[in-house]
C-alpha cells in the first residue's frame, strides 16, 4: 500500500528517466529549423528602401526618448517601415515555400 502511494505521488521511475531524453531530442529538432520568414525579413531590412524608413523610425524614437513630456508617437514612421519591409518580403517569400 505504501509503495502504491509513492508511485501515485512521485510517478513511475521509468517515466522520469525517459522524459529528459525526449525533451533534449525535441530541443535539437527545434534548433535545426529556421523560419524562412525571419531570414527574408532580415535581408529586406538591409535593402536601400527599407534602410531609409528604418533611419526615419530610429530618428523619431530618439527624438521621443529625449523628451520627458510629449504626446508624439512614431506610429507613422513604424507603419511606413513595416509596409516597406513587408512589401519586399511579399515578393520573395513564396519562392521559398513549396
Amino acid at each position: 500500500m505504501v509503495f502504491e502511494n509513492k508511485m501515485l505521488t512521485h510517478g513511475d521511475p521509468e517515466d522520469e528517466e525517459d522524459a529528459p531524453a525526449e525533451e533534449e531530442e525535441e530541443e535539437e529538432e527545434e534548433e535545426d529549423m529556421v523560419d524562412p520568414l525571419e531570414t527574408i525579413r532580415a535581408k529586406c531590412e538591409e535593402t536601400e528602401h527599407c534602410v531609409h524608413y528604418k533611419e526615419r523610425l530610429e530618428t523619431c524614437e530618439a527624438r521621443v526618448a529625449s523628451r520627458s513630456h510629449t504626446t508624439e508617437e512614431c506610429t507613422e514612421e513604424l507603419f511606413d517601415f513595416l509596409h516597406a519591409r513587408d512589401h519586399c518580403v511579399a515578393h520573395k517569400l513564396f519562392h521559398n515555400v513549396k
